[in-house]
């Protein structure tokens, strides 16, 4: 199962006629992104937030296109979109998940929700997650080997370990490493596709790849 989660954040970053293109009963709704679905007359298979800026009547909206709703409380340590994910891992333990309208819109909130990523419980969720806008594919690996297919459109990507990584080794892109390590978070240059897919490995850490058009 492939899930779609679409969030807050500003519509015009997401790629184009994803609504249409994804099936009706994949999507989950994150805050103002459950009112986007709903005002486009999509049910997901569940509506989650604080809800806290949307109006009465966009609540009421919801509430009425939801095949189940969780309401959370504004005060709160976790995102919606982490407690979205956390849901989508304990009822339907999807293959992936895709998460839409998080890169566009408030800093804040985008890094907060990139961050959980590594609040998550469930280590094998990790790996399940991306986040899509219409410039940039952003995936989350453990330690291991991994090819990494090139996204239609992309010709960049990076490499930036979320913890401390180790031997990390790029063996095939154009700007090379070879078991390299960092004892922090750590933004390494950008490379670019050299061929159709890009080969990596590292032995310990977290490291989140973006691919991007520019």
């Amino acid at each position: 199962m492939e899930l779609n989660i679409l969030t807050g954040g500003p519509v015009e970053f997401l790629p184009p006629d994803i609504l249409k293109k994804a099936k009706a009963d994949t999507w989950i709704g994150v805050d103002h992104g459950a009112v986007y679905l709903a005002q486009h007359g999509i049910r997901p298979l569940f509506s989650i937030g604080d809800f806290d800026s949307a109006t009465p009547k966009e609540q009421a909206l919801v509430r009425k296109f939801s095949h189940k709703l969780i309401t959370a409380i504004p005060e709160k340590d976790q995102t919606d979109t982490e407690l979205a994910l956390l849901e989508c891992e304990l009822t339907y333990s999807p293959e992936r998940i895709n998460v839409y309208g998080a890169t566009g819109g408030r800093l804040d909130h985008f890094l907060a929700n990139l961050l959980s990523v590594l609040n998550i419980d469930f280590p094998k969720l990790v790996e399940k997650v991306c986040f899509i806008d219409r410039q940039n594919l952003i995936t989350f690996y453990l330690p291991g080997e991994h090819e990494l297919r090139k996204a239609p459109e992309m010709k960049y990507l990076a490499f930036i370990p979320l913890t401390a990584v180790t031997g990390l080794t790029l063996s095939d892109e154009k700007y090379r490493l070879t078991d390299q390590k960092t004892a922090g978070p750590l933004a390494y240059i950008s490379n670019e596709f050299l061929g159709s897919t890009a080969h990596f490995k590292f032995t310990s850490g977290v490291v989140c790849v973006i691919q991007s058009r520019d």
